[in-house]
């Protein structure tokens, strides 16, 4: 067994079982029959330095693809054999809507990207998809309203650097998709990378305790706008968005997603979008199908805590509808179901997603989790600061006999989003800072806190670094936007639009 901390640190000696007769090297412990390292923060601090001199952070800057990166269609070709036939044309139009929104589908051929760039040495758990869209508002189980990150499908340890480059990158897309300036968008990709460090530098002196019990309120971050003295049209837009999203929950799903059918509540038929269970038959008759979801629920419910368990079983399944998702996510198979408790005025919307392997798995390496859903779960809990009271997993077996993992949380539970879109360079500018912190929080909670910020430390280097990166980036994607252009121009891909 290796016995110096570098070794561990470095990750030299893997994560193989470890032999708990041997002697435990001083300033480690064993966990879970690992070896967990429990260096000083003199030691941390010394390993970010080490890191940093190794791989400086002006490394960081620029993007030159290498000369045998994949053709872009193809690695979008090749996520499309797991996924729905039929839907996946429907991919491709929500992606060619803009550059941007190809980058929100593209998780994939950044990963690819990202492999290839240079790294630190340090790891956390990451997103996976860490994009300026998939951070918003959302309900804590104390019904407050929070500042987080959303959608962990792609969540999976690796290099921090990953998670940093992927949101400042979105950010220079997003910039020049509003119309904004070189000199304007640089000046908000510093500030992505700012809210990054600087906070990943506040986290470094804090409490593992403080860190783990930090989060964003809605309202603090709505008083940070009125502090940044933001105009006022980005003022009311924040106060809309967090008004808005107090009304997203079960009750607003069950006005919207559902009508009366001979005196039963049913989701309502919105096809391809939304197809109520008794139109996908394919031969299976709807009671079939009703029984696959209520074992599926009964797998599901086993993952969650105790307490949860017991509210959950409150409640009866009553209707199911396949559901399109995302613009990344189209093709992979999402379920609604929708289920009472004490009365129908009492619903409960649930959400079945398909959970595939992470887009890093090739490039960081497997997941540890035997499910992909127990997977994203885990990334979710660990990155989080509030998840939803049901979020949970199950793998049932389908009634064509294949098995796959899905997780499942509440359809709507006060979520909500930022209109980038509308967002004036000073607005997105704050925007970035807040949505870089909450990045920060959320790889302080796994990752040495302590060492990153010694790596970044206190000047600007890798926050100009980054900017250049971005825009770089940025050049790459919209080549890759036209190579799928031209990909539909040809024949070779089918696509849907409008949907």
């Amino acid at each position: 067994m290796p016995t110096k901390v570098t070794e561990f640190i470095e990750g030299k000696a893997g994560e193989g079982e470890a032999d708990e007769s041997a002697p435990i090297p001083a300033g480690m412990r064993y966990l879970h029959g690992k070896v967990v390292p429990h260096l000083t923060v003199s030691e941390r601090v010394a390993r970010g330095k080490a890191a940093r001199a190794e791989v400086p952070r002006s490394s960081h800057a620029g993007f030159t693809p290498t000369a045998t990166r994949p053709d872009p269609v193809a690695l979008l070709e090749g996520q499309a054999a797991t996924r729905v036939p039929e839907l996946v044309p429907i991919r491709y139009g929500r992606m060619l809507v803009s550059a941007f929104t190809f980058y929100r589908g593209a998780a994939l051929l950044m990963a690819s990207d990202l492999a290839h760039t240079p790294r630190s040495g340090l790891t956390t758990q990451l997103c996976g998809d860490a994009h300026l869209m998939n951070f918003g508002v959302f309900g804590s189980p104390d019904r407050r309203l929070v500042f987080d990150m959303n959608d962990f499908d792609e969540s999976l340890p690796g290099p921090w650097e990953w998670d940093v480059k992927r949101l400042v990158a979105s950010f220079a897309i997003a910039g020049r998709d509003n119309g904004y300036s070189a000199k304007e968008r640089k000046a908000v990709e510093l500030s992505v990378a700012e809210g990054y460090r600087s906070w990943m530098r506040e986290f470094a002196g804090m409490t593992n305790l403080d860190v783990w019990y930090t989060r964003l309120d809605a309202e603090d971050v709505l008083k940070g706008m009125k502090a940044a003295q933001l105009d006022k049209r980005a003022a009311k837009q924040g106060h809309a968005t967090a008004a808005k999203a107090r009304t997203k929950d079960s009750m607003q799903a069950l006005d919207k997603l559902s009508h009366i059918v001979d005196g039963e509540r049913r989701i309502i038929s919105d096809p391809p979008l939304i197809q109520p269970i008794e139109e996908l038959g394919d031969g299976v008759e709807r009671d079939q199908l009703m029984d696959w979801m209520r074992a599926a629920v009964r797998k599901y419910r086993n993952t969650l805590q105790s307490d949860r368990r017991h509210l959950l079983e409150e409640f009866r399944l009553v209707h199911a509808a396949r559901k399109v998702v995302g613009v990344g996510s189209v093709g992979t198979r999402a379920w609604i179901l929708m289920m009472f408790g004490r009365d129908d005025s009492d619903p409960l919307f649930l959400q079945a997603k398909e959970a595939q392997p992470s887009v890093l798995a090739d490039f960081a390496g497997a997941s540890r989790h035997a499910s992909d859903g127990e997977r994203v779960v885990h990334g979710q809990h660990i990155m989080a600061a509030a998840s939803d009271i049901f979020l949970g997993w199950a793998t049932p077996e389908g009634l064509d006999g294949v098995s796959r993992d899905f997780y499942l949380r509440q359809l709507r539970d006060w979520k909500g989003s930022a209109l980038v879109e509308a967002m004036a360079p000073p607005a997105m500018a704050y925007y970035g800072r807040i949505c870089g912190a909450t990045l920060a929080r959320a790889h302080a909670r796994s990752g040495d806190r302590i060492a990153i910020a010694a790596y970044l430390g206190g000047s600007d280097a890798f926050d100009q670094a980054l900017a250049e990166f971005s825009e770089d980036y940025a050049d790459q994607n919209e080549r890759d936007y036209d190579a799928l252009v031209q990909a539909e121009k040809k024949g070779r891909i089918k696509v849907q639009r409008g949907l």
